[in-house]
């Protein structure tokens, strides 16, 4: 899939586009609403995807800081996965980072949340997605009872597979959203990963953790033959890459 990356396809990806330097600019959020080691793996899963990827690390301890001035020189804004306090995490952004966050996105910017980034990109959050967010655990028909760490089974990008997950969020259709459609879901049948959109932009979701790490499954002492197969990221960052009519016909 990498392979196929075209970056003249990228329009989708920003109000501004860097790809004629023939890179894909990505800024991946490092702080307070993230988990430790959690960005920098998302940072591998998507420098992994495609050469052409460039990956900056953001956030208020880093040296580029979330404004609506630096997030204008990407195209993809990624928030990884956090710890189980979501207001907290929220409410550290602060109110200049939060709207910086959501003018990028409404102008034709891309946000890729992954779990507490999916959390968080609920409405009465980020509000990226007109709908609140809520766990999968405890769902009818799911396996898993806790928010102790898990692989699950799942049907991702139309082929069973299994992931890493941390009390991940369930998602909702958006019927009236042309740009909706399911990239992924739980054994029970209920949305796993989706893309929506926002304004003039796209937005990624997944509530498993696709960018997990075989080290993320040895320190939960998980089985390593539990790990995902292929490179799940690059189906969530393909679906930047396609427009209103490619996502209505798989809807």
């Amino acid at each position: 899939m990498a392979a196929s990356l075209g970056l003249a396809t990228l329009s989708a990806l920003g109000p501004t586009s860097t790809g004629s330097d023939g890179f894909v600019h990505v800024a991946v959020y490092r702080g307070p609403a993230g988990c430790e080691g959690c960005s920098e793996a998302a940072q591998r899963a998507i420098e992994g995807s495609d050469a052409r990827y460039r990956v900056d690390l953001v956030g208020p301890d880093e040296a580029i800081d979330i404004s609506a001035e630096t997030l204008a020189r990407y195209d993809l804004y990624v928030q990884p996965g956090g710890g189980q306090d979501m207001d907290a995490s929220f409410h550290s952004f602060g109110d200049e980072r939060v709207n910086a966050i959501r003018d990028f996105v409404a102008g034709g910017g891309g946000y890729l949340g992954l779990c507490m980034g999916a959390y968080l990109a609920g409405g009465s959050h980020l509000g990226l997605v007109p709908h609140e967010m809520d766990s999968e655990v405890g769902r009818p028909g799911f396996p898993i009872q806790t928010i102790e760490d898990a692989a699950i089974d799942l049907t991702w990008a139309g082929h069973a597979n299994t992931m890493f997950f941390q009390d991940g969020a369930y998602l909702l259709r958006s019927d009236d959203d042309p740009e909706f459609r399911t990239i992924a879901t739980y054994e029970n049948g209920d949305i796993a990963a989706a893309r929506y959109g926002f304004g003039r932009g796209i937005v990624v979701l997944s509530g498993p953790h696709p960018e997990a790490d075989a080290g993320w499954f040895e320190g939960a002492h998980l089985p390593l033959d539990r790990m995902h197969q292929g490179r799940p990221m690059d189906d969530l960052l393909a679906a930047f890459r396609q427009n209103s009519l490619q996502a209505a016909a798989t809807r």
